[in-house]
């Protein structure tokens, strides 16, 4: 890790809610923003911002999500996703978030990283894969 990672770095993203990203049991007119695919786009934002602080093999990966989806937002509008970093402790880092669309904020709460040495993480996935038989 670089010594830039620290306590405070933000950072923002938009995103205009696709079809992609809604839920489609509803039909068209009840296509809004999925929970699942803003979790997705909230670890990316994580994961974009802290990449920018990471030594030549290093990465993040999510450990931890605690989302409020506090209210629909219907496909075609635009969202921010605002992400601060809240904690360090050694590799774990903290995130809390806020998802808004033009009307009201849409989805908050908390996300763990850890940051990883790609290469260890390469070896520990092959060992388990071929525990596993794959």
């Amino acid at each position: 890790m670089k010594s830039t990672l620290a306590v405070g770095i933000a950072s923002t993203t938009r995103l205009t809610v696709d079809e992609e990203r809604c839920i489609g049991f509803m039909g068209k007119e009840g296509m809004v923003y999925a929970t699942p695919r803003m979790v997705l786009d909230v670890e990316y934002a994580c994961r974009n911002l802290v990449l920018e602080h990471l030594d030549d093999g290093e990465d993040s990966v999510g450990s931890h999500v605690s989302i409020d989806h506090l209210a629909a937002t219907p496909l075609g509008l635009d969202v921010t996703i605002e992400v601060k970093l809240v904690d360090i402790d050694r590799r774990r880092v903290t995130f809390e978030f806020s998802v808004r669309d033009s009307i009201e904020e849409c989805g908050r709460g908390k996300h763990v990283r850890f940051i990883a040495d790609k290469a260890k993480s390469f070896e520990r996935i092959k060992a388990k894969r071929a525990k596993a038989g794959l």
